[in-house]
C-alpha cells in the first residue's frame, strides 16, 4: 500500500513538474527561461527513474492507479508497468537532452538560425514533455485523448516557431492531419464507454465482434496520422521547418512515437485483437516502408531525408505490432524496444545535423564533405546513427529489428503472404543501410568542404548530449532487454 502511494506521488509529480515548469517559464526574464526548463526537465527525469525503482522494488507487479472517477467510471489514472515505466523515462529523458541542446543551439552564434531561444520555445517544450509522460502513463482510454490534443497543440507552436509562411502553413498542416486522425481515439473513446462503462484501457479485454473491430479500427486511425503513416503521412516531411532540435524531440523521440504506442498499450490491454486489424496493419506497414524509402532516395536536406527515414522506421514498429496480434510476443517485445530504440538513434541523427547547420550554416548533403577531418565527434555520431538506425550490429537498432524479421518469417509457416512481404522488408532494410552508406561515403572522410572548413567551433553544451546519445545508440538495446525481460 505505501509503495503504491508512493508511486501514485511520484507519477503525478513526474506529470505536472513540467507544466508547472512551463508557467514559470513564460513569466521569467529571457535570459532564464533555458535554465528553468532545462531544471524541470531534470527533475521531470528524476521523476522516472524514481518510478522506475519503485517499480523494480515492488518485484516489477504491475499497478493501475485511479486518480479520478465519476461514479464507477475510470476518467483518468496512471498505469506502471514494464512498458510505460521504459518509455516515459525514455521521452522525459529525451526532453532533458533537448532543452539542454537548445541552450546552445538557439544563440546568435548559430549560423543557419541566428537567434536567442524565446520563453514561448522553452515553455510549449515543458508542456510537450508533460503531455508526453502523462499519454504514456495512463491508464485510460480518455487520459490519452486528452494528452493526445495537447500533444498536437504543442506541435503546431513549436513548428511555426519561427514564424515564417512556410513554417505556419506546416504546422496548420500537422495540427489539421493529426487532429483528423484523433476522430479515430474519439470513436475508440465512445465505443468502448458505450460496451463496458468505463474508459479504463483494462475493459478492452471484454469486448468482442463488431465493438472491438471498431475500437481497434478507430485506435489504428489515429496511430497511423501520429505517426505519419499512409495515407497520414504528408505532415512530418513539411515539419521539419521547425528548430532542429525540436525535430529531434517531436519528430523522432516523441511525439510520432505516440501513435505507435497507443497501438501497442491497446493491443496489451486485450486478451484478442481481430486478425483483420493485424492484416491491415502489416500490409499498410509495407506499403508506407516502401514508400517512405523511395521518397528519401531523391532528398538533398538532412532534414528531409531523416523525416521520410523516420516514417519507414514507425513502419517496423507498426509491422512488429500487427504481428504480434497473431499471438508472438517476440515481435511484440521487439516493437516496444524498437520504439525506445529509435528514439534515441534517431534524436541523435537530428541533433547531429542541427550541430551542421549551426557550425556550418547548412544542412545541405551535397555542401558538406570531410566533416570527419575538421568534425570528428560529428563524423562519429553521424556513422553511429547511420549503423543504428539501419540495424548492423553490435548498435541498438539490430536487436530491434532482428526479432521482427524472427517472429515474420516464423508465422511465415502458418500464414504464407507473410514470406513475401518479410521478403519485400528485408530488402528495404538492406537498401536504406547502402542509401546512408553512400551519403557517409559522400559527407564525412576526404577534404573538407568550403563550408566544413569554415565550421564554427560547436558549445560544450551541444557536443556533451550528442556523446550521451552516442553511447545510448549502443547501449540502450540493453537497457530495453534488461527490463522488459
Amino acid at each position: 500500500m505505501e509503495n503504491t502511494l508512493c508511486l501514485q506521488y511520484t507519477a503525478l509529480a513526474t506529470l505536472l513538474l513540467p507544466f508547472i515548469g512551463a508557467l514559470l517559464t513564460a513569466c521569467v526574464p529571457q535570459r532564464m527561461a533555458k535554465w528553468i526548463c532545462t531544471l524541470f526537465a531534470l527533475l521531470a527525469t528524476l521523476g522516472t527513474v524514481i518510478i522506475g525503482w519503485l517499480f523494480l522494488a515492488h518485484g516489477k507487479a504491475d499497478t493501475t492507479i485511479t486518480l479520478l472517477q465519476y461514479g464507477n467510471v475510470a476518467l483518468f489514472g496512471f498505469i506502471i508497468d514494464r512498458i510505460s515505466t521504459l518509455i516515459v523515462f525514455a521521452v522525459v529523458f529525451l526532453g532533458l537532452l533537448v532543452s539542454l541542446y537548445s541552450t546552445g543551439y538557439l544563440t546568435t552564434a548559430n549560423r543557419e538560425h541566428p537567434h536567442e531561444g524565446s520563453n514561448r520555445y522553452y515553455a510549449f517544450l515543458l508542456i510537450f514533455i508533460g503531455a508526453m509522460a502523462g499519454l504514456v502513463m495512463s491508464s485510460t482510454i480518455l487520459g490519452q485523448l486528452l494528452f493526445f490534443e495537447i500533444t498536437g497543440g504543442c506541435s503546431w507552436g513549436l513548428i511555426s516557431y519561427y514564424q515564417t509562411p512556410k513554417a505556419q502553413r506546416s504546422a496548420m498542416k500537422a495540427l489539421l492531419i493529426t487532429h483528423i486522425a484523433s476522430i479515430g481515439l474519439y470513436l475508440a473513446a465512445a465505443t468502448l464507454f458505450l460496451n463496458t462503462g468505463t474508459f479504463a484501457l483494462s475493459a478492452i479485454a471484454q469486448l468482442n465482434g463488431t465493438a472491438s473491430l471498431v475500437v481497434f479500427g478507430g485506435i489504428l486511425f489515429a496511430a497511423w496520422g501520429k505517426s505519419a503513416q499512409l495515407p497520414l503521412q504528408a505532415w512530418l516531411p513539411d515539419a521539419m521547418e521547425a528548430p532542429t532540435p525540436v525535430s529531434a524531440y517531436l519528430h523522432a523521440a516523441s511525439m510520432v512515437k505516440v501513435g505507435v504506442y497507443i497501438y501497442a498499450r491497446a493491443i496489451l490491454s486485450a486478451d484478442t485483437v481481430p486478425h483483420i486489424i493485424g492484416w491491415v496493419g502489416i500490409v499498410m506497414a509495407t506499403i508506407t516502408l516502401i514508400y517512405g524509402f523511395l521518397m528519401y532516395l531523391p532528398q538533398k536536406d538532412m532534414k528531409r531525408l531523416l523525416a521520410w527515414s523516420t516514417i519507414t522506421q514507425l513502419s517496423y514498429i507498426f509491422l512488429a505490432l500487427s504481428i504480434s496480434i497473431f499471438g508472438s510476443k517476440t515481435a511484440f517485445i521487439g516493437g516496444v524496444a524498437y520504439i525506445f530504440n529509435h528514439a534515441f538513434a534517431k534524436s541523435l541523427f537530428f541533433l547531429v545535423a542541427g550541430a551542421l547547420s549551426y557550425s556550418c550554416g547548412t544542412r545541405m548533403l551535397p555542401r558538406l564533405q570531410g566533416v570527419m577531418n575538421k568534425m570528428p565527434l560529428l563524423g562519429v555520431g553521424f556513422c553511429v546513427a547511420a549503423l543504428a538506425i539501419t540495424g548492423v550490429p553490435p548498435f541498438n537498432g539490430f536487436f530491434s529489428k532482428f526479432p521482427i524479421f524472427a517472429a515474420g518469417f516464423e508465422l511465415s509457416h502458418e500464414f504464407w503472404l507473410m514470406t513475401p512481404l518479410m521478403v519485400l522488408v528485408l530488402i528495404e532494410s538492406v537498401a536504406s543501410f547502402a542509401w546512408f552508406i553512400y551519403w557517409f561515403g559522400r559527407v564525412i572522410p576526404g577534404k573538407p568542404s568550403d563550408e566544413v572548413a569554415q565550421a564554427a567551433p560547436l558549445p560544450l553544451v551541444m557536443s556533451v548530449v550528442l556523446v550521451i546519445l552516442i553511447a545510448m545508440s549502443v547501449g540502450s538495446s540493453v537497457i530495453a532487454v534488461a527490463w522488459l525481460g
